[in-house]
């Protein structure tokens, strides 16, 4: 199940709502959150939601035996078994057909290739897990004695598939004493509904243009529909992919949790080190706080560190070596930039480092889109010019200028310049106590793209998910 489906928004979401109004101890609630978690699991892997449960209750043992031992050798070494349980399941059923493949095309063996369907948030919900054993051990949070409740922390199903990453110190307090207001629940509404906008208005649309240039035969391609695919897919990821956190944070209002930010309009950032500070930014500090640091960060071994980590971001994204690839990208690039260029850019006009990390990124998704090698070395030769295509040839000019003005729509909010405009609006009606209108202007707003986005997925059966795989 997705946010983005008309069985969601019309039966799942308002039926767990008024389940959980109708509840009033906060133990009650936490049994209908997780009641509909699982289900809401179960509904697209029926299977796979036992793995889940499993993961959290072995997670959950280890985590009381963790703190019972607390400063003896018993409490590192059930830690260590919390890191072996959780991770030997992700590389199981996430990256074991991966590596028999390629040692049998190293090694010339036959081994038979495990064939697994991937489940879906896998990776999401075995790096919330290990957040918890992990700040447990080092004395970050406290033990959480109710399974019921962890189990909720771990299956929580606005952040279960898409995140962001939620660390069990932030949501601690509020798993066990929260308090829905309505002051957070109409934020929580206006959140949703900007993020549902963003998904099925933008990012879908988006899709389509991507699916209909480098989705299909490259060699139709001409040069400028080669970039305006790219283009199209990197307005889809960020659209799909903040649109989704925009409305796990808008639902975790609603339920009254805090949820952090997961994106800070990566798309203006002047470097790529200022991207990836402000793209998925829930991941990024997860590697960070429990990888990178711990093995010396700036302080020792640096760009091996550096290398290892961004190895690793790769490979959570996919069993795949476009992924690995993708990541080792970013290293080189992180390198040069503390190497050189954030020096050398603090000394140029500000435009020339957005434009350098703009073309870095959307170099960067080519990667990312094209799971083979070949594909993505001759998306490379088309967008350079090298592989003597003209200027346009799939739909001549009409490809550019047909979607120009979706182009620039989505471009512009991809920035902070129209969200800005409306919060300062907003401000200025408020200070002259224009509370009625201000508030008919929020309902009005969340009412229409609630219409608009119901009529789209109506007529239109493409609704992709690109964090399913995941």
């Amino acid at each position: 199940m997705v946010f983005s489906s008309l069985f969601f928004l019309y039966c799942f979401m308002p039926l767990c709502l008024l389940t959980y109004a109708i509840v009033k101890p906060v133990k009650a609630k936490n049994w209908v959150l997780l009641i509909f978690s699982l289900f809401f699991y179960a509904w697209g892997e029926p299977a796979w939601v036992i793995l889940m449960i499993l993961t959290g209750l072995f997670v959950y043992w280890s985590g009381l035996r963790i703190d019972r031992y607390r400063g003896q050798a018993k409490s590192r070494l059930y830690l260590v078994l919390a890191i072996i349980g959780t991770l030997s399941s992700l590389a199981i059923f996430k990256y074991s057909g991966f590596f028999v493949e390629n040692l049998n095309l190293v090694t010339g063996l036959q081994l038979a290739v495990p064939r697994f369907n991937l489940p879906i948030g896998i990776s999401f919900y075995t790096f919330q897990t290990l957040t918890y054993a992990i700040d447990l051990y080092r004395g970050k949070c406290k033990v959480q004695r109710s399974p019921v409740n962890f189990l909720l922390y771990e299956a929580l199903f606005p952040q279960l598939i898409a995140g962001p990453i939620v660390r069990y110190a932030d949501v601690a307090d509020q798993i066990d004493n929260r308090k829905v207001t309505s002051e957070g629940f109409i934020k929580g509404i206006s959140r949703f509904s900007i993020g549902l906008g963003k998904k099925v208005l933008v990012a879908n649309y988006a899709g389509e243009l991507a699916a209909q240039t480098i989705g299909g035969s490259l060699d139709k391609l001409g040069i400028v529909d080669g970039w305006i695919g790219l283009l199209a897919f990197t307005l889809q990821i960020y659209f799909d992919f903040s649109g989704y956190s925009d409305m796990a944070i808008g639902l975790g209002h609603m339920f009254g949790f805090d949820f952090k930010e997961n994106f800070n309009y990566p798309y203006i950032s002047r470097s790529v080190t200022d991207f990836w500070r402000r793209w998925h930014i829930s991941l990024s500090t997860f590697f960070r706080d429990y990888v990178y640091i711990p093995m010396g960060g700036n302080r020792r071994r640096q760009i091996f560190n550096l290398f290892v980590v961004w190895g690793l971001t790769g490979l959570w994204h996919g069993a795949s070596w476009n992924f690995i690839l993708w990541g080792l990208y970013y290293f080189v690039l992180l390198i040069l930039e503390k190497k050189i260029l954030l020096s050398l850019f603090d000394r140029l006009p500000r435009f020339i480092g957005h434009l350098y990390t703009l073309l870095a990124v959307m170099i960067g998704w080519v990667f990312f889109y094209f799971t083979d090698l070949a594909s993505i070395g001759q998306m490379l030769r088309l967008l350079f010019g090298f592989a003597r295509q003209p200027a346009f040839k799939l739909q001549g000019d009409y490809l550019l200028l047909g979607n120009l003005p979706f182009l620039f729509f989505a471009a512009v909010a991809a920035t902070p310049l129209m969200a800005g405009g409306l919060r300062s609006c907003r401000r200025r009606l408020l200070s002259r106590n224009r509370h009625p209108f201000v508030t008919a202007a929020d309902m009005s707003r969340n009412l229409i793209l609630l219409f608009a986005c119901t009529a789209t997925l109506v007529a239109s059966t493409y609704n992709p998910f690109l964090y399913f795989r995941f």
